[in-house]
């Protein structure tokens, strides 16, 4: 187990830091994942950095907050902000087509550096699988990608759909490399990680990373982890070429908090998701993800490489990030993770808010009449609550409320949770009044 970094601000409390450290270990165990790493930011601050188990299984190296594992796909952010940076210096626009600077892509006079730059462009993903195809483990060129994957046919017209493509960064990053004159990664180390002294930074295109650096593993099947294959060189040019601590990440997320370095206009370009020629957002920006729920907005990116899982969430009005990094492609333990701190430290809201107070009690054996109807205190007899008591308080603190659907029925909106403990998983069904009482709060075992 890694030690921590020393933080800028107060350190997350002692109970919270407890919470974190068994949530890792929980889902560390569950997974089988070597190991995962952890950043998380409050009040615009780091609090909080450490990292659980092996970064290398033979011979045995422990994880630490300074080891470094690829991040994959949230390397697109970065591309995104190397285009913006030009834009601010006015040597591009995010207007631009895409053929001002690369000659001969399809449709490269109609398809603009916003559209590679938010997955809308129409050109095919060059990388839709989860494995390394065969052709992928010899090196490449950016030039060989583009002519097997945007010098051909559009998946679809520019600006009507939203899909994910790799091969829009891929154009990205050698729009910056051209107008800027130096390589992807010196421009971005000159601009970005310098100024937010993200000193660790490096990246796995090129060559694996070595020790003390994180191996990437999977495993088939329930068969054992073992080594994960290597993409070839030149595969993960301006799409998932970078490699880091999650603390190095915080750094990062602290500056999209605070919005420094880039100006107030870029950081509003890339959080905010662009819109489709029918006028619907399409949920994303420029290389990040976001999303509207309750009046608060998260900005997000996962990654997937070969051997290593990532998950990056910042939810600016909250002054608040969670970065999770783990050195396995299976089991999504970077999503269990950053989800379950999330849920630690982010106040629940509406009907989750309700079943999440619900189950507090129903562990201590307790229920606040106040939030029952008639029927609803009726069912809750003494022996009820004392079995709720006996089953649920040795599950331990709730972990996460997932929600599996809303319906309307005698007048009464049921909502349906998973409830994640450390160990199980129940179901919940609880149906609620149009004031909001609870007609009905059940718990039970829920098949896996």
């Amino acid at each position: 187990m890694g030690g921590v970094l020393p933080v800028l601000a107060a350190p997350l409390p002692a109970d919270k830091a407890r919470e974190i450290d068994a949530i890792a270990a929980e889902v560390l165990a569950a997974t089988g994942a070597p190991s995962a790493s952890v950043a998380v930011i409050e009040d615009g601050e780091p609090v909080y950095a450490k990292a659980y188990g092996l970064a290398r299984l033979s011979p045995a190296i422990p994880a630490t907050t300074s080891t470094r594992y690829g991040i994959a796909s949230v390397s697109k952010q970065f591309t995104a902000a190397a285009v913006l940076l030009l834009v601010e210096d006015g040597k591009v626009s995010l207007d631009d087509p895409v053929s001002k600077y690369v000659s001969g892509l399809t449709n490269g006079d109609r398809i603009t550096l916003r559209q590679v730059l938010s997955h809308t462009a129409g050109y095919r993903d060059y990388w839709p699988q989860d494995f390394v195809f065969e052709t992928m483990r010899a090196p490449t060129t950016q030039q060989k990608i583009l002519d097997g994957w945007a010098r051909i046919p559009l998946d679809y017209p520019p600006g009507e759909q939203w899909r994910y493509s790799n091969t829009g960064f891929v154009i990205a990053g050698l729009v910056v490399e051209k107008v800027a004159g130096e390589p992807l990664l010196s421009f971005l180390r000159r601009r970005i990680f310098d100024p937010l002294g993200m000193a660790g930074v490096t990246e796995d295109d090129t060559k694996a990373l070595s020790p003390p650096d994180a191996g990437h593993y999977t495993r088939y099947g329930l068969g054992p982890v073992v080594p994960a294959d290597k993409e070839g060189p030149g595969w993960l040019f301006g799409a998932a070429e970078l490699a880091m601590s999650p603390s190095d990440l915080a750094r990062w997320n602290r500056a999209m908090i605070r919005r420094e370095l880039l100006k107030p206009a870029s950081w509003t370009a890339m959080t905010t998701s662009v819109d489709l020629s029918n006028g619907t957002p399409a949920g994303y920006g420029l290389g990040v993800s976001v999303r509207v729920r309750d009046g608060v907005t998260t900005i997000s990116h996962g990654g997937m490489l070969s051997g290593v899982l990532t998950s990056n969430t910042v939810w600016p009005a909250e002054k608040r990030a969670v970065t999770v990094v783990a050195n396995a492609d299976f089991g999504d333990p970077q999503t269990a993770i950053s989800q379950r701190i999330a849920f630690l430290l982010r106040s629940s809201t509406g009907a989750a808010a309700t079943a999440r107070t619900l189950m507090a009690q129903l562990q201590a054996g307790t229920i606040d009449q106040a939030l029952l109807t008639a029927n609803g205190k009726a069912w809750f007899t003494p022996a009820r609550l004392a079995d709720f008591k006996a089953s649920l308080a040795p599950l331990g603190p709730l972990r996460m409320l997932e929600g599996q659907g809303v319906q309307v029925r005698g007048g009464m909106t049921w909502h349906g949770f998973d409830a994640a403990f450390g160990t199980r998983t129940l179901s919940v069904s609880m149906r609620l009044t149009p004031d909001g009482k609870v007609e009905q709060f059940l718990v039970g075992p829920k098949a896996s």
